[in-house]
C-alpha cells in the first residue's frame, strides 16, 4: 500500500497548523505589513524633509530679507527649518511690538521658541520608530513561541499515532518552523529600517540644531543693533 502523501506547500502548512500557531502567524504577518508601511512612509517623509531643508536653506542664505521671508512663510503650514524660523521671527516681532528692552530676555525667549519647535519637529521625525524597534526585537520570540507550540502538538500527535515515521513527523515540524520563519521575515526588515531611520532622524535633527544656533547668532546681532540705540537714548 502506498504511503500517504502530505501537502507541504506554505498555504497547506498554514491551514494544517493549530489555532495558536495560526494566530501567531497571522499576528506576525500583520506586523510585517505594518513594518513595510512604516518603512515606505518614513522613506518618503525623510526624502521630503531633506528636500524642504535644502530649499529653505537656499532661500535663507540667498540674501533675501528676514522680514520678507517671514511674510512669505507666516501664513503657511511649515515644518523643519521653516517652522523654527517662523517661530523665532514671530517671537522677535511680538517682543518688539511690546517694547522689548532687555536683550538677554529677548534672546532667551527666541531661543526657547526655537527649542520648543525643535523638540516638536524631532518628535515627528522619530514617530513610529519605536514600533520598528518593538517588532524587530519581539517578532523572533513570538515566532519561536509558535514553533514551540507547534512542535509540542506534533509530539502529541506522534504519541497518539504511536508512529515515528518521518512522513508523520515532518508536516507538523514544518508547520512549527514556518512560524519562526515568518517571525524573522517581520523582524529583519524592522531592525534594518530602525537603524537606518534612526540615523536619518539624527542627521535631520542635527541640521535643525545647527540652523538654530546660526539663526540665534544672527538675531543676537540684530537685537544689539536695535536695542543699543534705544538704550543710549534713554
Amino acid at each position: 500500500m502506498a504511503a500517504a502523501t502530505h501537502d507541504v506547500s506554505l498555504w497547506a502548512l498554514f491551514m494544517q497548523a493549530g489555532f495558536v500557531v495560526k494566530l501567531v502567524m497571522l499576528g506576525l504577518l500583520a506586523a510585517s505589513v505594518w513594518t513595510w508601511a512604516i518603512i515606505i512612509d518614513k522613506f518618503m517623509s525623510y526624502s521630503r524633509a531633506r528636500r524642504q531643508f535644502d530649499q529653505f536653506e537656499q532661500v535663507f542664505w540667498s540674501g533675501q530679507s528676514l522680514e520678507e521671508l517671514y511674510r512669505t512663510l507666516a501664513e503657511r503650514s511649515n515644518t523643519g527649518l521653516a517652522a523654527m524660523f517662523v517661530a523665532a521671527m514671530r517671537e522677535w516681532k511680538k517682543s518688539f511690538e511690546r517694547g522689548a528692552r532687555s536683550p538677554i530676555g529677548l534672546q532667551m525667549r527666541i531661543d526657547r521658541a526655537m527649542d520648543v519647535t525643535l523638540a516638536r519637529e524631532s518628535e515627528g521625525l522619530e514617530a513610529r520608530l519605536t514600533s520598528l524597534a518593538t517588532i524587530g526585537s519581539a517578532a523572533p520570540f513570538v515566532g519561536l513561541f509558535g514553533t514551540v507550540v507547534g512542535i509540542m502538538t506534533s509530539f502529541q500527535a506522534i504519541a497518539g499515532s504511536k508512529s515515528t515515521n518521518l512522513a508523520v513527523v515532518a508536516p507538523g515540524i514544518a508547520e512549527a518552523l514556518l512560524a519562526t520563519a515568518i517571525g524573522l521575515v517581520a523582524a529583519i526588515p524592522a531592525v534594518i529600517a530602525y537603524n537606518k531611520f534612526s540615523g536619518e532622524a539624527g542627521k535631520l535633527t542635527a541640521r535643525m540644531e545647527g540652523f538654530a544656533d546660526e539663526f540665534s547668532a544672527i538675531l543676537s546681532r540684530q537685537i544689539d543693533e536695535k536695542l543699543q540705540p534705544r538704550q543710549a537714548a534713554q
